[in-house]
């Protein structure tokens, strides 16, 4: 039998290390951000690739029903990743690069928010979302890792994770959707 409380220790180590250097000021601004879409009903888009295709349908479900279920004025988040049918068809038909953009161009209205997430924050088919998002006059965050990549240039707002460690920055995005519901959902702990 293998020991790894040594590799459980360095991991969790790594893991408060980067939590403790998050910028709680870039966070509270994207809440704010979010809150501003919801009051003035505006919709909100999510999109990632692999795991953070996973983070973005896991902070659809958190923010429509975690966030919004006592609120008289509910959020209205769309994961552009979940539609499996249309992101094949596009994929096949015009290219995926261009999976997230063109359900877009259908739905996104200046003011509305273009959320993309990504660990290396280089993955094209979201940085042509967030560049869409620009065009039209929406909000424009980006949720990174690594050295924030082309990302963090072209989101108007982003919460940087700063390692370069993908396991490592995939769990943080996720605590930062935790955390969000947490805080707006009035600290019930639902």
């Amino acid at each position: 039998m293998s020991d790894y409380k040594k590799q459980i220790k360095s991991y969790i180590e790594m893991e408060k290390e980067v939590l403790d250097s998050l910028s709680a000021e870039s966070i509270s601004k994207v809440m704010n951000i979010l809150e501003n879409a919801r009051l003035k009903g505006k919709r909100i888009f999510i999109c990632g690739n692999g795991g953070s295709a996973s983070t973005s349908s896991h902070f659809e479900c958190d923010f429509n029903k975690g966030v919004s279920y006592d609120q008289e004025i509910k959020y209205d988040f769309e994961c552009l990743s979940d539609n499996v049918p249309m992101m094949m068809a596009i994929a096949n038909d015009i290219g995926y690069h261009d999976i997230f953009v063109v359900p877009l161009k259908n739905k996104l209205k200046s003011g509305d928010v273009v959320i993309g997430i990504s660990g290396s924050g280089n993955s094209e088919n979201v940085v042509r979302a967030l560049q869409y998002g620009n065009e039209v006059g929406a909000e424009t965050i980006a949720l990174v890792g690594y050295d924030g990549g082309r990302m963090k240039s072209v989101a108007k707002h982003n919460i940087h994770v700063e390692i370069n460690n993908m396991q490592i920055v995939e769990d943080v995005h996720l605590i930062l959707n935790h955390m969000m519901m947490f805080i707006l959902s009035g600290m019930k702990g639902c």
